[in-house]
């Protein structure tokens, strides 16, 4: 029904457009001048960026780069279908996510198969994994040494989990992030969710403890999904000054810090790295629910896409996050302020400061989405079942792009001197 009020809207209002281009007397600049795509719902000129937009559609063989008319400027088409993510890279080549063949794990979300695509199409690099036991999932991360960071599940076999402290019978498959250099299809940095665990139902199994007391570990029983997929990470996003990585947890509805600075072995560990906690969590917030902190309040109810901001982009050092909002059918993009000193207080309110965001009673999807801002301060919102939105800092909406039918899985804003823009070589 939601999408068919929104092509009815659509519809109407192309029609208003080319009947006000008829009428000579009515006519203003603004409608002289630009002709929009039948996608394009609403167009304030004086509001918008002139950039572009990478949009990726969920799980599809195609992604397009649009301009604010709503013409396709640039299209790539793919032999596999996206396992979500996928960037422009600075030298015109993409970084995707590609679903594998036959996997033998098949959560939502899954891909298994990565990949860089030249400017042309061809395949530069690809990477397969994918077992019966591992797969990667969702969101991958060109870092700047040029290794490629991506999101996996991993199995855990039922036999193990009650001497840790699991209460379920079955298999379960938490996150781990995995580093791997594309020159060598070598895997050089891993981190383990379940190396960092703690447990409160089984005093005599490993990892007991009082988890109000360790905010820093992840309580394993908080979700344990029917099918094993009990985390369902979705999500990176990596801070090259600080040397850290981002990770939206949408099961437990939170964002976690990690310490990418340390190696393997202290990754497996409560020691070593920049900040000497190895891998455990260094900070985390959205939800201080899941680790029974009384003192914050939470914020999120599902979410997606962690987007550090950086750079030239106004309000660097903030992270953006898409909040789906399941609890009340209505979505929330928040920009929130880091603290300064990443570190997770037992029975303390450490959750970080909102300090801008955008919400809309027409703003709603409970899966996928997320937002990326723009040089000029705007904000990029790609809800997932509707299109694109552009929203000024103060709240005004500048621009929407109905997607007419495919789902949108992320929308990346680009200017047209970026580098990303210039290799491409659109003209």
């Amino acid at each position: 029904m939601k999408l068919l009020i929104r092509l009815l809207v659509c519809f109407a209002m192309t029609l208003i457009y080319y009947s006000c281009n008829n009428d000579d007397d009515t006519n203003t600049q603004e409608e002289q001048d630009v002709e929009l795509t039948i996608n394009v719902e609403v167009y304030e000129e004086t509001l918008i960026d002139d950039g572009y937009i990478l949009a990726v559609e969920n799980g599809a063989t195609t992604s397009y780069l649009l301009d604010r008319t709503g013409q396709k400027v640039k299209e790539w088409n793919f032999d596999d279908n996206l396992g979500n993510d996928l960037q422009l890279l600075p030298d015109g080549k993409l970084l995707g996510l590609f679903k594998s063949q036959n996997p033998d794990l098949s959560f939502g979300g899954f891909g298994g198969l990565l990949k860089i695509i030249n400017a042309d199409g061809t395949t530069d690099w690809e990477y397969v994994y994918a077992t019966s036991n591992h797969i990667a999932h969702h969101d991958v991360e060109m870092l700047p040494n040029g290794n490629v960071l991506f999101i996996a599940w991993e199995r855990i076999g039922a036999f193990d989990l009650f001497a840790e402290g699991v209460a379920t019978n079955i298999d379960i498959f938490p996150e781990a992030l995995l580093e791997i250099n594309p020159q060598t299809n070598q895997i050089v940095w891993e981190w383990h969710s379940f190396d960092h665990i703690i447990q409160d139902q089984f005093p005599a199994a490993n990892n007991y403890g009082v988890i109000s007391e360790h905010p820093e570990l992840i309580d394993i029983n908080y979700n344990l999904a029917e099918n094993g997929d009990i985390m369902h990470a979705n999500g990176i996003d990596y801070d090259p000054v600080n040397d850290i990585i981002f990770l939206s947890v949408n099961y437990y509805h939170e964002i976690w810090v990690i310490d990418h600075s340390t190696n393997t072995s202290e990754a497996a560990s409560h020691s070593g790295g920049n900040y000497n906690k190895g891998g455990d969590l260094l900070y985390r917030f959205g939800n201080p629910e899941v680790y029974h902190n009384t003192e914050g309040e939470r914020l999120f109810y599902n979410n997606h896409f962690p987007n550090l901001l950086e750079g030239d982009q106004p309000g660097a050092g903030n992270v953006l996050v898409y909040m789906n909002g399941n609890n009340i059918n209505q979505s929330t993009v928040y920009e929130l302020q880091m603290p300064a000193n990443y570190e997770l207080i037992p029975n303390v309110n450490t959750e970080p400061s909102v300090v801008w965001s955008f919400t809309d009673e027409d703003l709603f999807f409970g899966r996928i989405s997320g937002a990326d801002r723009l040089t000029n301060g705007n904000t990029i919102i790609s809800e997932g079942d509707y299109g694109i939105w552009e929203v000024t800092p103060s709240g005004n909406v500048a621009w929407k792009y109905n997607g007419l039918g495919p789902k949108f899985w992320r929308c990346y804003g680009y200017d047209q001197e970026d580098q990303e823009i210039i290799d491409l070589n659109l003209e």
